[in-house]
């Protein structure tokens, strides 16, 4: 019960302390809003893509990291950045999320995803919603009702060349259906006109493609994980949506591990207008920084840095059992008299990793077991240790090495024996 509360405790203290610290008053904001107009200036082809929804983070951690999560792609939030995380994640999740957006804009989210060996798969969507109210001259409400666009995304990817020294290349894709639903309006006399909201809506297919991989770069730290991760991804390939084009993008992300328990990570974006090229957005680019402070404590920072606005964040995951609740602050500092604060919320549910640890646990200890033999001299013992650790996982080449060692040498003796045998 005590340990409880102290997690409690410190769970509230780590989360809100984001919304007192960053107080920034006018000023400030004013002079921080100048400094990036000198750099980078106004994007004018921002605005010019349809469905925002596709843009916009659910929550969770990718967006404490400011979107710079490519790379990472360790929960479920990786739906949103790099279709190729499905099949390298350690545990099945299913995660909620909620975002309050602009003004009284709110985004609803839920993705479950689960492995199957090398092959990883997930489904999940998100739903945008804003009020909708119209009022005639008399100022009389006239129609009301949400203006809302809605994504449906189902998942799938696979890991190539997995083995003990090289985590393998996943390869995955999304398939993704949005819907824009606007309600009806009303003409000029203020009578509604009925289906002229339909008349705006819009169903709109599209892809995404990923690839993903980890490795071991640099690393002054002792653990079975890899320290580094590089990706490729480029989102939301499709048609435009009545005259509008999708928000493409092709992103290169980069994610590394000094020590144990930070994390770096960068994501470079090219905006890519299919419909004309030359009126794409200008490239971007977000970076974030995590660090676990306890086993139950997580904590994370980011900057997305875009032409003429940038997003700082900050943000909070609290462990407790089997269930992780994620708190993130954003401060977008928007061309605009005030800057923008926001706060999402996530919970994710952890169902283990269907065995996959103690399996792990089981080749090691008959490895273990086949390199003591072995030292002994017991070659038949550790030829069925090794066997028996390639049975449970195919991939664990230090067996396959013991054995090649081992038959190499059984050859060896025998070509002996027979120039023996011939002199």
């Amino acid at each position: 019960m005590k340990r409880t509360f102290h997690i409690l405790l410190a769970a509230y203290f780590f989360l809100t302390f984001p919304l007192y610290a960053l107080d920034i008053n006018n000023s400030f904001y004013g002079s921080v809003t100048d400094y990036i107009l000198a750099i980078n200036g106004i994007d004018s082809n921002q605005g010019l893509t349809a469905l925002p929804v596709l843009s916009i983070p659910m929550g969770g951690r990718s967006e404490g990291l400011a979107t710079a999560f490519a790379a990472v792609a360790d929960d479920a939030s990786f739906i949103e950045w790099n279709p190729a995380g499905s099949s390298m994640m350690a545990n099945t999740e299913l995660s909620f999320y909620h975002n309050n957006w602009i003004a009284d804009t709110k985004i609803e989210g839920l993705v479950y995803t689960q492995r199957f060996g090398n092959f990883g798969f997930s489904a999940g969507g998100k739903w945008l919603y804003v009020p909708f109210t119209e009022y005639n001259d008399f100022g009389d409400r006239a129609s009301k009702g949400f203006y809302s666009e809605a994504v449906a995304i189902v998942n799938g990817s696979y890991n190539f060349f997995s083995g003990y020294y090289f985590s393998g290349l996943s390869l995955g894709a999304n398939l993704k259906a949005a819907l824009r639903l606007v309600p009806d309006y009303s003409d000029d006399q203020g009578a509604i006109r009925t289906g002229s909201g339909a008349s705006q809506s819009a169903l709109a297919p599209m892809i995404d493609i990923g690839a993903l991989s980890r490795f071991n770069f640099m690393k002054w730290y002792y653990s079975r994980e890899r320290n580094s991760s590089v990706a490729l991804v480029i989102k939301n390939i499709g048609f435009p949506v009545q005259g509008d084009p999708l928000p493409t993008e092709a992103v290169f992300a980069l994610a590394y591990k000094p020590i144990r328990p930070i994390q770096w990570s960068f994501d470079g974006t090219i905006p890519i207008n299919l419909s004309d090229p030359a009126l794409s957005e200008k490239p971007y680019w977000a970076t974030g920084l995590s660090a676990q402070i306890t086993e139950f404590l997580a904590m994370r920072t980011g900057l997305l840095f875009k032409s003429g606005n940038i997003r700082i964040t900050l943000g909070s995951a609290v462990l407790v059992d089997t269930i992780a609740v994620d708190i993130n602050y954003t401060l977008d500092l928007l061309t605009q008299l005030q800057p923008l604060n926001r706060v999402s919320v996530g919970a994710k549910f952890n169902f283990g990793d269907q065995g996959r640890g103690e399996r792990a646990k089981q080749v090691e200890a008959y490895y273990l077991a086949g390199l003591e033999a072995y030292a002994r001299g017991e070659t038949e013992a550790a030829i069925k240790n090794w066997e028996a650790a390639l049975k449970i996982d195919p991939r664990y080449d230090p067996a396959k090495e013991g054995l090649r060692a081992i038959l190499g040498t059984e050859a060896l003796s025998k070509r002996i024996q027979e120039i023996q045998k011939i002199e």
